[in-house]
């Protein structure tokens, strides 16, 4: 059976140990400390001397009939102001065989410092009181280390498994019953898991009240930290754990294990934990599945600038997107990078409204292809979104732009950023490249080429009519002598049986290349 919190005893406080039958049999009245009776009650401890407080170490419940202290005052006080300086919970005395009422001493000195005490008007046993609640209070520590061992060994299964560090986190919001969220030291957020609503609530301004709640764990927020060697690196926050501080702490303590395991052996893993969650948010956006505006707090808590921005989208065809980040870096440009599919990687710029988008888009590019030469990489653009929700928009037109050019860009012209003005009839037949229609037209005019597969002439064909029928170009580009490619072109029109000197018939074939190379990709 798996143990969560709803299976646990909630923590016992000085309030519900009050409310014990074997308690009630006793007649409890509070006396003082009224307003801290929500104390947690660590243990229960029968203690008559004065200087009690030398043998405790906080949390107990002491449970005393005052013998040793009748009749002397200053006893009396140093009694409950050494509770006090233990930090105990409470102060409990039997009415009857020192005192017939609560001593006015006693009383006033617990009020001064806020320590619960609690008069029994009947005789009652202590030894019930005792056992009744160590019993309670050894069902839950049992229940906690037996809920810590269980987290454990399921997120051990899971790293042994090859899981994700998404699925980690799942499976320790779903313990915890409460948001999850990992972060790096600088508080940007790299994971989180839990109910959506709930996450987007603590999300929603994530870098204030993560520092706000800073060092205490009374708010129900329980974090670990995430590290190893002597050095930390991020930490995990449980945020607004429901169950008592102790067991949020094993829970957090056995997440933040696994997740240094996670990390230590995928560390030859093809991106790290930021990139993931980079990819994570712009495979959402680009998709749109997600409303774009229900991904706003995921783009602010991940450290994207969001409010009076300017969002350039560009898809960058074969670039590296740790060279990406390093350029972005370098340059001072904040965004986020992100791998999609198919050796493509979105780039999501967010700029001050009052600087020029289009020129440092273009001074971006133009920098990458100076370091990876312009016949390796393809920037595509959309134009500038001044509003968050028309970013997906922009990151897929993008994508369209890319995917448009991406099997001819070496025998293109093309400018840094390609846009969608720039991509004219490979764009259209883009869109298109699903209808049967053109299927069925692509086939037919290309059937004398495909039926035989020749990659060869095909890649001739191709160049040429990209190269606007330049032969001199052509048969540079393939390395080949003119004669050569002339032989070529010819053995072309003869299996296509077209001449592709004549403009409409070489504009139809080009077409319909155009359609065959849309579909393969």
């Amino acid at each position: 059976m798996t143990i969560t919190l709803d299976s646990l005893e909630p923590a016992l406080s000085v309030r519900q140990v009050l409310t014990l039958e074997r308690v009630l049999a006793g007649e409890p009245e509070v006396v003082a400390g009224a307003s801290h009776l929500d104390r947690p009650v660590r243990w229960v401890h029968v203690a008559e001397a004065a200087d009690v407080g030398v043998m405790l170490t906080g949390g107990e419940m002491v449970l005393t009939t005052g013998v040793l202290l009748a009749g002397d005052e200053d006893k009396q006080a140093e009694y409950v102001r050494s509770l006090h300086r233990a930090e105990a919970a409470a102060v409990v005395l039997g009415l009857g065989r020192a005192f017939p009422a609560a001593p006015d001493v006693m009383r006033r000195v617990a009020e001064r410092c806020g320590l619960p005490m609690v008069v029994l008007h009947r005789p009652f046993p202590f030894a019930e009181l005792t056992e009744e609640v160590q019993s309670r209070l050894v069902r839950r520590k049992f229940a906690a280390v037996s809920l810590s061992e269980a987290v454990r060994t399921e997120l051990t299964a899971l790293i042994t498994a090859g899981a994700p560090l998404q699925r980690l986190l799942d499976e320790v919001a779903r313990h915890s019953a409460c948001p999850v969220v990992v972060t790096n030291l600088a508080h940007r957020v790299l994971g989180t898991a839990g109910e959506r609503p709930a996450v987007d609530d603590v999300l929603r301004d994530w870098e204030r009240i993560s520092r706000q709640a800073g060092g205490t764990e009374g708010d129900g927020w329980i974090r670990a930290e995430l590290g190893g060697r002597g050095e930390r690196w991020g930490r995990i926050v449980l945020c607004g754990y429901r169950g008592d501080t102790a067991t949020g702490r094993l829970l957090a303590d056995r997440a933040a294990e696994a997740l240094v395991l996670h990390r230590m052996l995928g560390g030859g893993a093809a991106c790290s934990w930021e990139e993931q969650s980079a990819q994570s948010l712009l495979t959402d956006l680009v998709s749109g599945v997600v409303p774009a505006r229900q991904l706003l707090p995921r783009a602010r808590a991940a450290g994207l600038p969001v409010n009076r921005r300017t969002f350039v989208p560009l898809v960058v065809r074969d670039g590296d997107p740790a060279r990406l980040e390093r350029l972005l870096r370098l340059l001072g440009l904040p965004g986020l990078v992100a791998e999609l599919a198919d050796g493509a990687t979105a780039v999501l710029l967010s700029l001050p409204r009052d600087q020029d988008a289009g020129a440092l888009a273009e001074h971006f590019a133009t920098r990458l292809r100076t370091e990876t030469g312009p016949d390796h990489t393809v920037v595509a653009a959309a134009e500038p979104r001044a509003a968050w929700d028309d970013v997906p928009t922009g990151l897929r037109e993008a994508q369209h732009v890319a995917d448009a050019v991406a099997d001819s860009s070496a025998v293109l012209d093309l400018p840094p950023v390609v846009r969608l003005k720039d991509v004219h009839l490979r764009g259209l037949i883009r869109l298109l490249r699903d209808d049967p229609h053109v299927q069925s037209f692509a086939e037919r005019e290309l059937d004398g080429l495909l039926r035989e597969t020749d990659e060869d002439l095909l890649s001739v064909l191709r160049t040429y009519l990209a190269t606007g029928r330049n032969k001199s170009r052509t048969a540079q580009l393939h390395h080949v002598s003119r004669p050569a490619l002339y032989r070529r072109l010819e053995s072309i029109q003869v299996r296509l049986g077209v001449d592709l000197d004549d403009f409409e018939q070489a504009a139809s074939v080009h077409i319909a290349l155009l359609a065959h190379d849309a579909q393969q990709q």
